[in-house]
């Protein structure tokens, strides 16, 4: 029976028994964060019952009880902006932060207590990092562990580079030149580690040696704003993407035309983006793009968006809307985060 935790920029919602969800819609107690901004979000599950929410001025928050009550979290360390949060794939105790300004903190116990891995931005790229709409600063919008090495961390500035460390943050990678600049979402599959996605502002792009090297498969994408990426748990090969025409077009409401794309990559037998239509999600005009998220089975993933959850069984052939009805707090709002465990 899958949890299901789903965030917009104002509250966090919690389904339980996302496949058959007679239980409804569960608020998610104090973290009805209207008067703040929800920017990321993270489960696992190996801990389903525990959930963490950052905010853009109200700090990391954590649930231990499925989503029942929030308490904020590291408020003597971390930054009042968190900007990204994973919990390792290795270890459910082990969370990592990425906070604006760009700075990643550790928890080894759950979040109860943080550590901030030094040297991010002694890097020689962190002078031209910058977030267009804020020029003066910038942030860390996505940390990735890799599932085949619990030290190897891929970490997300908003915007200026993509950076790795293999040991845990102890020393960091300076930017290679063929990764993107504008890093959005990642995705990596446990059955291929060496296998990485990204969704960019600057387009999709992918590693195959898990991030010495890059390729640009575009074939087909005629939309290249990317924001968020999936991958299917039965086949690793098969991907999700979300994607706009512009920065404007995948978050302002009164101008949103978004879009979903699917694709299958078997080597020199790979295959173009294929935009999906008709598939029962509502994609094109009027909509927000998408947060994605891989499901717990074969064939499954979900798409939330301003319209509601939305889950397919089949790979993307086709979806269904979460039976649950979706408050006010979600209408014109872009997605923040969503977690299935």
């Amino acid at each position: 029976m899958a949890i299901c935790y789903a965030a917009s920029r104002a509250s966090v919602l919690v389904v339980h028994n996302v496949a058959e969800p007679d239980t409804g819609l569960r608020p998610a107690g104090t973290l009805s964060l209207t008067e703040h901004s929800i920017e990321c979000l993270d489960a696992t599950s190996d801990a389903r019952e525990r959930a963490f929410c950052g905010t853009f001025d109200a700090g990391l928050h954590r649930s231990t009880d499925g989503g029942g009550t929030w308490e904020r979290v590291g408020e003597a360390t971390l930054p009042e902006s968190v900007t990204s949060v994973t919990v390792s794939p290795h270890d459910p105790d082990v969370v990592y932060a990425g906070t604006e300004p760009s700075a990643v903190f550790r928890s080894e116990d759950g979040g109860d207590t943080w550590s901030e891995l030094p040297g991010l931005t002694d890097l020689p790229s962190a002078s031209a990092w910058a977030f267009p709409p804020r020029p003066d600063t910038h942030h860390v919008r996505w940390i990735e562990v890799d599932p085949g090495d619990p030290d190897h961390l891929y970490v997300a500035v908003e915007a200026g580079a993509l950076l790795q460390t293999h040991d845990a943050g102890d020393t960091w990678e300076k930017r290679s030149p063929s990764t993107r600049r504008d890093t959005h979402e990642m995705a990596i599959h446990s059955d291929e580690p060496g296998t990485v996605r990204a969704a960019a502002g600057d387009g999709y792009a992918e590693s195959h040696d898990a991030g010495e090297t890059w390729s640009f498969p575009q074939d087909g994408l005629r939309h290249r704003y990317c924001w968020s990426v999936a991958v299917d748990p039965g086949d690793p090969d098969r991907v999700l993407l979300s994607a706009a025409a512009s920065a404007r077009r995948a978050h302002r409401s009164a101008s949103a035309a978004s879009y979903l794309y699917r694709r299958t990559d078997t080597g020199s037998d790979a295959s173009a983006w294929t935009r999906l239509t008709d598939v029962d999600v509502p994609t094109g005009e009027g909509v927000l793009r998408a947060t994605l998220a891989s499901g717990t089975e074969a064939g499954e993933l979900f798409a939330l968006t301003d319209r509601g959850l939305f889950r397919t069984v089949d790979g993307g052939g086709s979806f269904t809307r979460v039976d649950v009805a979706w408050p006010e707090s979600f209408r014109d709002q872009t997605s923040r985060g969503l977690a299935i465990v």
